[in-house]
């Protein structure tokens, strides 16, 4: 299927691996430009440069810059060779905060975890969303987690900031903007294999004594798919989302997650 997006730019966070880099992927094969934002500038550039080689005819610029900092969306913004605000498509996506016990959490922590998951999003939204209306084109995708509707109760910084962000877009995705083809939608994704999940079974093993073997042979057996996620059939979902085929498709939430949410709604 031709998504119809050949041509026109992306800006994707956390693009260097996992999800991001899947999405950055996904999207490079339909045609599209990618300028691809990630903390690491080595993982980065090793990312653009391997992707380079699959998607030879798009242009990929890195930007090694934290996303959620200010100073990181003026770098993005102004980026050589980038189209400054003016992207058809917007891929959002931020680490999620560390978990933990609420009753450890102090004022600092929660407002860093809903500055990264809730306001910088926010902020790429205000940023380019006026111009996306204007041309008449634009697909904003947020990157969120299976928390947002099945929350984890050691998860509860990101419960509350990633749930913020989901309001907020069920209400602007259903303003004028709809009406002059720009859809905002949200991924909802639980158990992929990336390093996040990576390092969370590490951690389990050490304090459990478990090998991570039983870990992730547990977690798996636990979802009725019984594997986890990839990045690439992720990116997937986002490039079709992203498509002009989507334009009927908004302020919705796409729950990826194999089947582990046992709910009928």
């Amino acid at each position: 299927m031709d998504l119809g997006i050949k041509g026109k730019w992306a800006l994707v966070g956390g693009a260097s691996k996992g999800l991001g880099w899947g999405c950055a992927r996904a999207l490079a094969l339909e045609g599209v430009n990618v300028v691809m934002v990630a903390r690491g500038a080595e993982v980065l550039n090793q990312a653009v440069a391997d992707l380079k080689k699959e998607a030879p005819g798009v242009q990929l610029i890195p930007v090694a810059a934290d996303i959620t900092s200010e100073a990181g969306r003026v770098a993005l913004f102004s980026v050589p060779g980038g189209p400054g605000k003016d992207f058809d498509i917007v891929v959002t996506n931020a680490g999620g905060p560390p978990p933990g016990d609420f009753r450890n959490w102090d004022r600092e922590a929660w407002i860093k975890a809903v500055d990264a998951n809730m306001l910088t999003p926010i902020e790429l939204i205000k940023a380019t969303v006026d111009g996306m209306a204007a041309r008449g084109f634009g697909r904003i995708v947020n990157i969120t987690s299976s928390s947002v509707k099945s929350p984890i109760d050691i998860l509860g910084l990101s419960n509350g900031a990633r749930s913020g962000l989901t309001g907020f877009v069920a209400g602007v995705a259903r303003t004028k903007i709809a009406a002059q083809g720009v859809t905002i939608n949200n991924i909802l994704p639980g158990k992929f294999d990336t390093d996040r999940i990576r390092n969370t079974v590490e951690a389990t093993a050490q304090k459990t004594g478990q090998t991570v073997a039983e870990i992730r042979a547990l977690q798996q057996a636990q979802v009725p798919a019984g594997r986890y996620g990839t990045p690439q059939e992720f990116g997937a979902l986002c490039a079709f989302i992203c498509s002009l085929q989507a334009s009927y498709i908004t302020g919705q939430n796409f729950l990826t997650d194999g089947g582990a949410y046992p709910g009928t709604y």
